[in-house]
């Protein structure tokens, strides 16, 4: 595999471009799950994603794989004509590897995409989703542990701080804790894992095709869910069908299949490799900061100063957290 060294700065900027992409999806998220339903859009976002990512993975390795035979044919005078293979130049172990973490990830996208779904769909508002949703910054660390990722006393203050700031950012409503919240709460839950799980493998198996395997898995799981729910078990097939007649769904499921699927997840999966989990989980909250803005600066929605106070303080729990990156390697 390829080992070239890790851009730090470059790294973390593609992850709040990540963040951005996901907190600008936030609405779409919303409005797409109503027009055709939370378990049809939680399917068809990760094909669309896949049927995105899979031409650009085809001419990276393409590419990849043409230099290296040209170098080695060039003496012999033949062309290189080799067929494109989906496991690329993996290892039989990076293969187990490879399948492994395309399974658990795209069963922990599942698990964020339909429990979250159904928990905005049955009550829970879109802020306090975005905060209970953003706990995993929490639950990354915590998890992280078990998995010998320890984190110093900088990154453990930034997420308390980042917390604080989430809250005051997002709780502008109830606060007392519903069915609906404990089904946005396993998104989050699943959200810690994946990322534990793509700072696992993707530096072996590759980033792309990472991101294109949980895409697959997770449509899978996703098409009897959808299926038995909303194509057959609610209104029945031709009323399922009726809703895709809408514009409004049609541009909310593309966004979120290409930009926020397709992009989003590989941006985290490129991303993610050689960062810290933890402070990668920090970065990625900023998701709960742009979706907020984006209604401010798109639908005209106002800021309140606590909002704004939140803001800031999101932003200077990720400055913290960078801190000690700089210091120690193995933080």
């Amino acid at each position: 595999m390829n080992t070239k060294p890790v851009n730090k700065t470059l790294n973390s900027l593609l992850l709040a471009t990540a963040a951005l992409i996901w907190g600008v999806a936030f609405v779409a998220q919303t409005t797409g799950g109503r027009a055709i339903g939370p378990m049809t859009f939680g399917c068809l976002r990760w094909p669309i994603g896949a049927a995105v990512l899979l031409p650009v993975m085809r001419f990276l390795d393409g590419r990849e794989r043409r230099k290296s035979l040209d170098v080695e044919k060039k003496a012999a005078g033949t062309a290189s004509s080799e067929k494109w293979n989906f496991f690329g130049d993996l290892g039989p172990a990076e293969k187990k590897d490879f399948l492994k973490a395309s399974v658990l990830c795209g069963i922990f996208l599942s698990v964020v995409s339909v429990s979250q779904q159904m928990g905005m769909y049955l009550g829970t508002g879109t802020g306090k989703a975005g905060f209970i949703t953003a706990c995993y910054i929490i639950f990354v660390p915590l998890f992280g542990i078990f998995a010998g990722k320890k984190c110093g006393r900088a990154i453990w203050a930034a997420i308390v701080v980042a917390v604080v700031g989430l809250y005051l950012l997002c709780m502008t409503g109830a606060s007392r804790l519903q069915l609906s919240d404990v089904l946005v709460m396993f998104a989050a839950i699943a959200c810690a894992f994946q990322i534990l799980v793509v700072d696992r493998y993707a530096p072996t198996v590759g980033s792309l095709r990472l991101s294109l395997g949980q895409y697959i898995v997770a449509g899978l799981i996703n098409l009897p869910i959808m299926l038995i729910f909303e194509v057959f078990g609610g209104e029945g097939p031709a009323a399922w069908l009726s809703h895709f007649t809408s514009a409004d769904a049609w541009i909310a499921l593309l966004y979120v299949g290409i930009m926020s699927s397709g992009v989003a997840y590989t941006l985290q999966a490129v991303g993610q490799v050689g960062v810290n989990p933890a402070v990668a989980s920090l970065i990625m909250s900023l998701e709960s900061v742009f979706s907020v803005l984006a209604g401010w600066v798109l639908l005209g929605q106002r800021l309140s100063a606590k909002e704004l106070f939140g803001c800031v303080l999101i932003f200077g729990a990720i400055v913290l957290a960078q801190m000690p990156e700089k210091e120690r390697e193995n933080v």
